[in-house]
């Protein structure tokens, strides 16, 4: 494995059976984020055979092999104990980048009241995904359960935007702001865990920033709209952030403003 006393911003990835696209995301940065001082966290929350040898990378990864599957947020989380970098970011594996979006990402954290900062994420066909959301309430997923309530919450142009928050599928943080939260909380085992973490952010005084310059393409899986345990763990938690201190503290400050 290479060293690289200069690592400036650490990736954790995790694959779930998905090494194939982590080898294809790998090669991404490999070919377009050259310029960054870069490490790679890589967990297999599954058993697998690695495609690829480590060292065929212009950038070290860290390879952390899980006896037991675990969740979205503690994966994460012992990840970011092993890094190094002064930036912290969390990929998913079906994300592909076709430039390096890290300059554009960095210069919206240069914001110090910027807690997290996401690029804009696009469909295979170049569609923008809804990845930007105000936060979700009982009422408006009964609304989306009932066919109402569609579209977009923000209009995405060219300019930086501050949604309530934004998807788990591509977030990048600042190393101490990562600290100061206490990482993702681990209760949540799948869902959920990137809108608590941009709530805890929000009540920290935080701002989340959706940064349109970085552009990601993401290739859903959807799991939980084709598997029943997936669909379980979805609403699971969901009902776990409706009933938490996060979101009632965010919901009675709404109200009395």
């Amino acid at each position: 494995m290479h060293s690289n006393p200069l690592t400036n911003i650490s990736i954790s990835v995790v694959s779930h059976g998905q090494i194939d696209l982590i080898d294809s995301l790998l090669h991404d940065i490999n070919e377009h984020c050259l310029a960054a001082q870069i490490e790679v966290l890589l967990t297999l929350n599954l058993s697998e055979t690695l495609p690829f040898n480590e060292d065929n990378f212009a950038f070290p990864i860290i390879v952390i092999r899980n006896p037991i599957p675990l969740g979205f947020a503690a994966n994460h989380n012992q990840a970011f104990v092993k890094s190094s970098g002064q930036i912290f970011c969390v990929v998913n594996p079906d994300i592909r980048l076709h430039e390096n979006i890290f300059p554009a990402l960095l210069d919206c954290l240069k914001d110090a009241h910027v807690g997290v900062a996401a690029p804009l994420v696009v469909g295979e066909q170049g569609e923008t995904e809804d990845s930007a959301r105000r936060f979700p309430t009982p009422l408006k997923i009964l609304c989306k359960a009932f066919g109402g309530c569609r579209g977009s919450d923000y209009v995405v142009k060219n300019e930086m935007i501050f949604p309530d928050w934004v998807g788990g599928m591509f977030m990048l943080f600042r190393r101490e702001t990562f600290v100061q939260l206490g990482g993702f909380d681990q209760r949540y085992f799948l869902y959920y865990e990137d809108v608590d973490l941009c709530a805890r952010l929000n009540l920290q005084g935080y701002k989340v920033a959706l940064c349109p310059a970085a552009k990601v393409i993401h290739h859903a899986q959807r799991s939980s709209h084709r598997n029943f345990k997936y669909l379980k763990w979805h609403l699971f938690s969901m009902m776990r952030f409706f009933c938490s201190t996060p979101f009632l503290k965010i919901c009675w400050r709404r109200l009395t403003q």
